[in-house]
């Protein structure tokens, strides 16, 4: 057998499978670049795993790293689809900083930029150019964790933790006596907000906030016979749904919360109308505000607050609460 003969068919057979891979390779990078969400060129997940063991293994168990979650180039393991070029970052043994999302050294526009070439079509993120949080500079890093098999913020139980880094104050309220239960994980941040941005005030999810509460509490809506203005305006000018000392959300208790708009003085109840029930009665000895300011009784005779469907009311705008 001619020896030099069967190297030349090896060294040829050997050529043809580098030529058939570097075209298979170029083909795989159309496809991406088609996708919107091209490979960065550099080393690849083999390289990154040498000194980032930890983080890659932590990252296959994330949704992202899932396999079969074919979104984008980060769900096919490729770290440079969110973190760049890394190709001087390994010559050089990690002395040169990579792009890191939630980073000082990243600005929360250009961390954002490789979450959106993903993310920029879902509808949750439509209003977030010139939301609260885009105009403050926060990453989509920092409140999400993408290396991590469960990302806190997802999750009701955990998800408020993310929420209290900035929230402080409304951390606070939620050791009241009257609160929603956020902290058992029963209620999320996001049943009611819409963190990347809304048309709503608040950044709550539906364009008010009476239209946001509704979404639970159905019951509050009406349309009633006699309805209360400020119920139909903003739940928020009685409630602090985070949390009061006051029972059911409230402000303050009550008459100090009616007489926020209803005045007591003169025996008048007056609505925000001007009309008003004169409440000099022979109970009250004739002195005007007694029964609101001693008796502490609006909710005696006005059970129904936010609206009441009492047929025999003379006087609507001050009757329309009675049982």
């Amino acid at each position: 057998m001619d020896i030099s003969r069967k190297r030349g068919g090896t060294v040829a057979t050997t050529r043809r499978i580098r030529i058939l891979a570097a075209a298979a390779l170029g083909s795989l990078g159309l496809f991406l670049a088609g996708t919107g969400n091209a490979i960065a060129a550099g080393p690849g997940p083999d390289s990154c795993v040498k000194c980032h063991e930890d983080e890659v293994a932590s990252y296959a168990k994330s949704v992202h790293g899932q396999k079969g979650n074919v979104r984008g180039a980060a769900n096919a393991g490729e770290c440079s689809s969110c973190h760049g070029d890394a190709s001087e970052h390994v010559a050089k043994r990690g002395k040169v900083p990579l792009k890191t999302p939630g980073k000082k050294n990243v600005s929360a526009d250009d961390s954002n930029a490789a979450c959106m070439s993903c993310h920029k079509s879902d509808s949750k993120r439509s209003h977030w150019a010139g939301s609260t949080h885009q105009s403050r500079d926060v990453a989509c890093a920092n409140c999400h964790t993408v290396h991590a098999a469960k990302d806190k913020v997802l999750a009701k139980l955990t998800q408020s933790e993310a929420c209290f880094a900035c929230h402080k104050t409304q951390r606070a309220e939620l050791n009241r006596p009257s609160r929603h239960p956020i902290l058992e994980g029963k209620v999320a941040c996001s049943d009611c907000h819409n963190v990347h941005g809304s048309v709503g005030p608040k950044l709550v999810k539906k364009d008010s906030i009476v239209e946001t509460c509704y979404q639970c509490h159905a019951e509050k809506r009406g349309p009633f016979v006699h309805n209360h203005e400020p119920v139909q305006e903003d739940c928020g000018n009685c409630h602090n749904p985070h949390g009061t000392v006051a029972d059911s959300l409230l402000k303050m208790r009550q008459p100090f919360l009616c007489h926020a708009c209803h005045t007591p003085h003169g025996g008048q109840v007056l609505s925000v109308t001007g009309q008003g029930n004169n409440l000099r009665t022979a109970t009250s000895g004739g002195k005007d505000g007694v029964n609101i300011t001693q008796g502490r009784g609006c909710l005696n005779c006005h059970t129904q607050v936010h609206g009441g469907n009492n047929p025999n009311a003379t006087n609507p705008p001050a009757q329309f609460m009675l049982r």
